[in-house]
């Protein structure tokens, strides 16, 4: 949501943010709505007040003797305008907030200017991609190996499932463990086991609601499949007010994501890239405003750094304007070189949403002992999507025999194994 003050003192500066995403303004629509409904306030203060007085006169009238009937009369019809303004004040404030729960965040003044992911901006590269003659992509190896199921899958639960069995099952496994170690001993992370399901207040805390609902899934109960731990983690913070003290609050979980995917017909339709569910580590900060620029670099380091261990080569990206998310001010992310297609592809998104979420969810902070409170930053970013670096790591470490090498890292995780091969 929007800071209401902030857009009626500069609403050029709100509709150039607007148009930076590539977007119409909108603060001349927001503004008349905002007007009307405070109108309609002021009005119906002013009645209650003459209401009030109105009926201390009749008292006074009925003592002296004097004809209170006018009185009586007038305080009858305040009371039916009173409901109509009731009325139309809650009309114009639910019709203001449905129209302000729409508009994305505005990006930060140094978010580059764009119109898609061809304008963002490389920030630097690491590792070179292997030279492997012939790379196979992960669905082709996964399946020569005997490992990695996609027909299974689609007699269980249709197009966009994979089955993963034996050393593959335990890879994923693997990776999921190795970065919430990293996480959780290195950087400072708590590790979070939250619910895979939330109500509505919590998607539309994080910005999923209500315009993104067709890429979610939904209940017999109402409440929503999680596309992504920041949900959760992010609205345990939600109708709080922090201390100082607490800040920045670090979280991370490993859990399984659901995603309908409605936008992305025909779009990787074979293999790990783009599926209905999928394990992803998530990581959340919540800080103070002046914590929150840091904090977004201190957390991008974390991501890569389990690319750098994994020995998988990547490019960082800073997104421009018109490929960030709705609810993100800026944004960085993180392509991992997948040698099967040669090209790098997202493999982790990490985002500072600046206060933005922390409106929609009613966060706030202050410091000891002060009684003005401030809304907190919220940061989220995948730390990392555990299904695609599994598929990275596959391409990157195939062997010409259709085996696959287990990075350094992760040997301690797999039992000591070092190659997968045919089972």
């Amino acid at each position: 949501m929007h800071d209401l003050r902030v857009l009626r003192d500069n609403p050029e500066a709100f509709d150039g943010g607007l148009a930076r995403r590539g977007l119409p303004p909108q603060s001349a629509v927001v503004l008349d709505l905002d007007a009307r409904r405070r109108a309609a306030q002021t009005a119906l203060q002013d009645m209650q007040a003459r209401r009030n007085e109105a009926s201390k006169q009749i008292g006074a009238y009925k003592k002296d003797g004097r004809d209170a009937q006018p009185l009586m009369d007038e305080v009858a019809s305040l009371k039916e305008r009173m409901a109509e303004a009731e009325a139309t004040e809650k009309a114009l404030s639910e019709e203001l907030d449905r129209l302000l729960s729409t508009i994305p965040n505005l990006p930060a003044a140094d978010v580059p200017q764009g119109a898609d992911e061809h304008d963002n901006v490389e920030r630097h590269r690491v590792g070179a991609p292997p030279a492997i003659d012939g790379a196979k992509e992960h669905f082709d190896l996964g399946e020569a190996l005997g490992f990695m199921d996609f027909a299974g899958a689609a007699k269980l639960s249709g197009t966009r499932f994979a089955v993963l069995k034996g050393p593959l099952a335990r890879l994923e496994r693997a990776l999921g463990d190795f970065m919430l170690d990293t996480h959780t001993r290195e950087f400072g992370y708590t590790e979070v086991s939250p619910p895979l399901m939330v109500r509505d207040e919590a998607a539309f805390g994080t910005g999923q609601l209500p315009k993104f609902a067709e890429d979610l899934f939904q209940t017999n109960t109402g409440h929503w499949l999680i596309p992504t731990a920041e949900v959760p983690l992010t609205n345990l913070v939600a109708d709080s007010i922090l201390d100082a003290e607490e800040l920045p609050l670090r979280m991370t979980a490993r859990t399984p994501c659901f995603r309908a995917e409605a936008g992305a017909a025909g779009r990787d339709t074979r293999g790990l890239i783009r599926q209905h569910q999928f394990y992803k580590v998530e990581l959340v900060s919540v800080t103070t405003p002046d914590q929150s620029a840091a904090e977004h670099e201190r957390m991008l380091y974390a991501a890569e750094t389990i690319l750098k261990r994994l020995g998988l080569p990547f490019r960082t990206v800073t997104l421009c304007t018109g490929d960030m998310g709705f609810s993100a001010a800026k944004t960085y992310d993180i392509e991992v070189w997948l040698p099967g297609q040669n090209t790098y592809r997202e493999i982790s998104s990490c985002s500072n949403c600046g206060d933005f979420q922390a409106r929609r969810m009613k966060a706030r902070w202050r410091n000891k002992g002060d009684k003005n409170t401030q809304f907190v930053h919220t940061l989220n970013g995948s730390g990392l999507a555990v299904g695609r670096a599994l598929l990275a790591v596959m391409e990157n470490y195939q062997e010409a025999d259709g085996s696959i090498r287990v990075p350094e890292a992760l040997v301690p995780y797999m039992n000591g194994l070092e190659r997968i091969t045919r089972g």
